[in-house]
């Protein structure tokens, strides 16, 4: 008897509302990427994309825990000489929650082309409010 493998063709794909509200920001992405990977699924194989959608609404009000909103800080460069950005996670989870929440998932999936596949699945809401009602998503407890 040989070992299972799923193929991408097979898998079923349901949706999942996760709420951030007063949960930590790091609890909060490893489900999300725990979801988006498929590793909640039996059926779960490494190098197939076996994961479901994520929605994450309040973004707004997840959880920072001890000093980091003030001592976290985000870095961009421009790619010129001195063109290093930093931001610190208070200024980024005032103005952009979303794409703090974003930033946190996607940096525990695969940085490969299937880490990129799974993020796409990944819709981050700063509010209580999402367009997806017509996928009949349901509430995922933890």
């Amino acid at each position: 008897m040989g070992t299972f493998m799923a193929k991408a063709s097979e898998v079923q794909r349901k949706w999942y509302i996760l709420d951030a509200t007063d949960k930590p920001l790091g609890r909060l992405a490893t489900e999300a990427a725990r979801i988006l990977r498929g590793k909640h699924k039996p059926i779960f194989t490494p190098h197939v994309d076996t994961g479901d959608f994520v929605i994450i609404i309040n973004a707004e009000k997840a959880l920072l825990t001890g000093k980091k909103l003030e001592q976290k800080m985000y870095y961009r460069h421009s790619g010129y000489p001195g063109g290093l950005k930093e931001t610190n996670y208070a200024t980024l989870m005032a103005t952009k929650p979303t794409f703090a929440v974003e930033k946190a998932v996607k940096g525990m999936l695969p940085h490969n082309t299937l880490g990129r596949q799974m993020a796409s699945k990944l819709k981050v809401f700063a509010g209580p409010e999402h367009v997806h009602a017509a996928q009949k998503p349901e509430v995922w407890e933890f």
